[in-house]
């Protein structure tokens, strides 16, 4: 069913209710020119002419931005704090799909992630090689990406016939099981000490682990990530999920298949949380039952929020808040207090803007834009 079909079905009720307009006159529609598309007769790829299409002057600068990045960073910022913000920001973007265009808050998005870090870890090489499988890192990662997937795809069968409170606590008994499976699993998973020296194939003759490199590696999989995003929700399945999102009996009414299409958004959200996983596990060179803790799952949804869980690049700007507060909040307060800052800055931000910074960055926008213009009270007619 395409996507013209739901606007239509959708806008049925309005329409009945709204007066037919009526025609202009011969002249001024004779005199009316429809602008031409550009790139309509095109051949180029779809992504491509996809890409022209949503590229603003913002994007181009942005992009430069984070180009340069590398040359005005020190190597422990580029690492510790723009990198990580990036792979974490990925993971979060998984949690804002799911959660802004599906309806669906999943708490289970780490473990996700750690399933991808831990198959890696299992069937390509580690510290204990009496449990990892020893496979080329070329197949390892495609194989992990693919388990998580599926993973993913049968934590969203069981998550969602459920709603609200229901679904979170339906994920996050995953997420602690796994968490426990990994704690005690010494044969599978080496327990508590977890699989260490986990390193990225070497490509290009680089170390991909290095500042510089490890960069732009997350910075390619999280702008992917990021457009992968954009173009999904605007597609007819992006579409009809947000539909569903809105109001789910109705969209079953329509024809579709409510069911298929929110497990189908819990597979395309474990994508992106398998990558992320990967490039944490890069990241932290090992990975451990504390990867996959209740600490970290709440972390996640904690970013998702901060940024704004109704925009794609919400989630990569909650992370670099997170991970910079993260970094130098030690340095005013006791590490051991970190959470209460972060709990009262999560507080704060949905206090005054339930949709994250980005909306607390809209509503001054508006407040106090050039374009704010003085509004007074209408006069009464005499």
């Amino acid at each position: 069913m395409s996507a013209a079909y739901w606007r239509r079905a959708m806008n049925t009720g309005a329409s009945a209710a709204r007066p037919v307009p009526a025609a202009p006159p011969a002249d001024r529609a004779a005199a009316t020119v429809v602008a031409p598309q550009p790139h309509a007769e095109s051949d180029a790829p779809r992504w491509l002419q996809y890409l022209w299409r949503t590229l603003a002057p913002r994007h181009v600068f942005v992009g430069l931005g984070l180009l340069a990045v590398p040359f005005v960073a020190t190597p422990f910022l580029l690492f510790q704090v723009v990198a990580q913000s990036l792979l974490l920001g990925l993971i979060a973007l998984s949690l804002s799909f799911l959660a802004g265009y599906g309806g669906m808050v999943s708490l289970a998005q780490m473990t996700v992630a750690g399933i991808a870090g831990y198959a890696m870890a299992v069937l390509g090489t580690s510290s204990s090689a009496e449990i990892s499988l020893g496979w080329s890192l070329w197949i390892a990662v495609p194989f992990a990406i693919l388990i998580a997937v599926i993973c993913a795809t049968l934590i969203g069968w069981l998550s969602v016939r459920t709603e609200g409170i229901y679904t979170i606590m339906i994920t996050l008994a995953i997420g602690v099981a796994f968490y426990y499976l990994v704690l005690q699993n010494y044969t599978l998973f080496n327990g508590f000490q977890g699989l260490r020296e986990l390193k990225p194939p070497t490509a290009f003759g680089l170390n991909w682990r290095d500042p510089v490199p490890f960069y732009f590696m997350s910075l390619m999989w999280a702008l992917a990530g990021y457009f992968f995003v954009r173009y999904i929700v605007r597609s007819p399945f992006g579409i009809a999920l947000q539909g569903i999102r809105d109001n789910p009996r109705r969209m079953a009414a329509l024809g579709f298949h409510v069911v298929a299409h929110r497990v189908a958004a819990y597979a395309l959200a474990g994508l992106l949380a398998a990558v992320g996983g990967i490039l944490l596990a890069w990241y932290n060179a090992l990975m451990t039952p504390g990867s996959v803790g209740t600490g970290w799952m709440i972390n996640i949804l904690v970013i998702a929020v901060l940024g704004g869980v109704k925009h794609p690049i919400g989630a990569f700007l909650g992370a670099l808040v997170f991970v910079l507060l993260q970094t130098f909040a030690i340095d005013v307060i006791d590490r051991e207090r970190f959470n209460l800052v972060i709990g009262g800055v999560f507080l704060a931000i949905v206090l005054f803007s339930p949709d994250g910074l980005l909306g607390l960055w809209a509503k001054l926008r508006s407040r106090f834009g050039p374009n704010q213009t003085l509004t007074q009270p209408a006069r009464r007619q005499p």
